[in-house]
């Protein structure tokens, strides 16, 4: 299979998605959420033989950031059938179309590994917390976009297209439970199943995820304990997610794409 082909329709389709809802959101243009749904759930479906291809080939930086978009989209796409959550598409469906593209060009330099079922819920755990959170992080984007408009009195635009800020506040704490409870799963589940989770090329890792749990858990304490909301809640959101992203890609990138190792 030639890879670049459905890379490349995947990242049209994935960008034309997200154009429509970005112009939605700004009020140019009506809302079609069916229509931008079936345009990111046509990318994907482009999008996962990609993967498959890549896994198989050598998985590593360039395919596990594919892999965690293709997820990451898939989330979206599922929990907006519940949820007003399908804005976070605006950046998630470029981003996954670019992590397509760049892991065609790109080829990871990884090995495989024993997959035993311990590690397959290590796996799968990881990718859901990521997605979740990733989704979470733009959200909270969103949040405090919409707390900053509203305290300025600026009505007009993105904030008239937007869900209530008491509705988005609840969506985005919901979104840091569920990750939370998938990041428990995952950091549980490689403690018992990995031989040593902080050995050398992991403990970067560790280190960082756990950060990230102790982020979510305090915002999550603040809230229920001390009412935290807002903007609060917009930053450490933020920072948890930014340790995240660090504690999956981080060494990764740095080395297989600065270092070529």
């Amino acid at each position: 299979m030639q890879a670049l082909p459905f890379a490349t329709i995947a990242f049209v389709l994935y960008v034309a998605a997200a154009i429509w809802q970005g112009m939605t959101l700004f009020r140019r243009v009506p809302p079609r959420q069916g229509m931008v749904r079936l345009l990111g759930a046509l990318g994907l479906l482009l999008h996962i033989p990609v993967v498959v291809k890549l896994v198989g080939a050598a998985p590593g930086f360039t395919t596990s950031a594919t892999l965690l978009m293709a997820v990451a989209v898939n989330v979206v796409l599922v929990a907006s059938l519940f949820k007003p959550v399908l804005n976070a598409g605006i950046v998630l469906f470029p981003l996954a179309g670019i992590a397509l593209i760049v892991a065609t060009w790109l080829p990871s330099q990884g090995s495989h590994s024993g997959l035993t079922p311990g590690i397959l819920l290590h796996a799968v755990s990881s990718a859901l917390a990521f997605a979740v959170l990733a989704i979470a992080a733009v959200q909270a984007v969103l949040v405090g976009l919409q707390n900053q408009a509203l305290r300025h009195h600026h009505i007009r635009g993105i904030v008239q297209s937007l869900p209530p800020l008491t509705t988005m506040e609840r969506v985005l704490f919901e979104l840091v439970w569920a990750g939370i409870l998938l990041l428990t799963v995952s950091i549980a589940s490689g403690l018992i199943f990995l031989d040593n989770l902080f050995a050398q090329h992991l403990a970067h890792k560790t280190v960082l995820s756990l950060g990230a749990w102790i982020i979510f858990t305090t915002l999550l304490v603040g809230r229920y304990r001390f009412g935290w909301r807002g903007m609060r809640a917009v930053r450490w959101t933020l920072g948890g997610c930014a340790l995240l992203l660090l504690a999956y890609f981080g060494s990764k990138f740095v080395l297989e794409i600065l270092l070529n190792r």
